[in-house]
């Protein structure tokens, strides 16, 4: 094993999730797949895979129960930024924070900020080790 490659996310509206993760989390732009509703955004080396289930070319990346779920949160890295940076970020885009802790992870212990996208993934927003 030498890492993650890539995550899917459920979305409700292509065009919205789009703007969220490009626009509100500064993702960039991947591979486009719209015969399979599918787009795909860079965040870093790898890749965050949006499948829009409003579409019916993804019926088969619909989950058999009605808001199941099967993933209890992505963590994602940024690099440095303050509390208040991150807080006036989210405020911006209309975003809620649901909790800020000092949590470990692969880079080592530092600061996380918890949010959901508009269609309820829990997304981990994770700063750079605390020395």
């Amino acid at each position: 094993m030498i890492g993650l490659d890539h995550v899917v996310l459920l979305v409700g509206d292509m065009a919205e999730a789009l703007h969220f993760y490009c626009d509100v989390l500064s993702c960039r732009p991947g591979y486009s797949f719209p015969h399979l509703a599918m787009e795909q955004v860079w965040c870093g080396p790898q890749l965050i895979v949006l499948v829009d289930t409003s579409d019916e070319k993804a019926a088969a990346m619909v989950p058999p129960v009605e808001g199941g779920r099967n993933v209890d949160h992505v963590c994602l890295n940024i690099t440095r930024c303050s509390r208040e940076v991150l807080r006036a970020h989210f405020d911006a885009h209309g975003v809620a924070i649901e909790t800020e802790a000092l949590h470990s992870g692969a880079r080592g212990m530092g600061e996380s900020t918890y949010i959901h996208d508009p269609w309820g993934n829990r997304l981990e927003i994770k700063g750079p080790p605390l020395l």
